[in-house]
């Protein structure tokens, strides 16, 4: 369904959907996403079984500040610092998981990426869902991300219980950093500020 099928306000929905342990599509500030309860390993696996990914490949969490992200992740300091200097934004910082993080998500790892996006309907969705929830593309594994609801896969909507359709995304992808190696995963936006900073100029 989407944000206009059901009465009510779309976030409620789609925030009570994913604490049922549903999946719901939502816009970010680069793509549209697929989220569910991370911290749920059975939500979890309803994401990889939307995208048909591969289990060997982690998912990252979105959460709506730093404060918050404490709660389920254990930075180091510099990490910490790198993530109150960059965040909310086009960001997925990679830190020690807390026991409450699924091995699921982060595929086995004591490792997860975390993101507080620079959206106010992400940070909105992820605060009253009253959980993190999975930050990755809604789309099928190995296929273009989508900018528009229209460029979801159907069979990626037809997995959610909500589809939140707010126009056309900016596009683009999150940079991800290992802050502690020192290293950029993968580029995306603010990649070159970002290696600044690790490289301490």
């Amino acid at each position: 369904m989407t944000d206009a099928d059901v009465p009510g306000d779309p976030l409620d929905r789609a925030a009570r959907a994913i604490r049922e342990g549903e999946l719901v599509v939502y816009p970010t500030e680069t793509v549209y996403g697929l989220g569910a309860d991370a911290l749920s390993p059975d939500a979890v696996e309803r994401v990889f079984a939307a995208k048909g990914r591969d289990r060997s490949k982690p998912v990252s969490m979105a959460v709506p500040s730093v404060d918050r992200a404490l709660a389920y992740v254990d930075p180091t300091p510099e990490t910490e610092r790198f993530m109150r200097a960059f965040l909310p934004g086009p960001v997925t910082v990679v830190c020690r998981r807390g026991p409450d993080v699924p091995d699921v998500l982060t595929a086995g790892s004591d490792r997860v990426g975390v993101r507080v996006p620079d959206h106010e309907l992400s940070l909105s969705l992820a605060d009253r869902a009253g959980t993190p929830v999975t930050a990755t593309s809604a789309n099928r594994s190995g296929a273009g991300s989508a900018r528009r609801v229209a460029g979801v896969d159907p069979s990626v909507r037809d997995a959610a219980a909500v589809v939140i359709d707010a126009g056309e995304t900016p596009g683009g992808g999150s940079t991800v950093v290992d802050v502690d190696a020192g290293d950029v995963i993968r580029r995306g936006a603010m990649a070159d500020e970002i290696a600044a900073w690790l490289a301490g100029e």
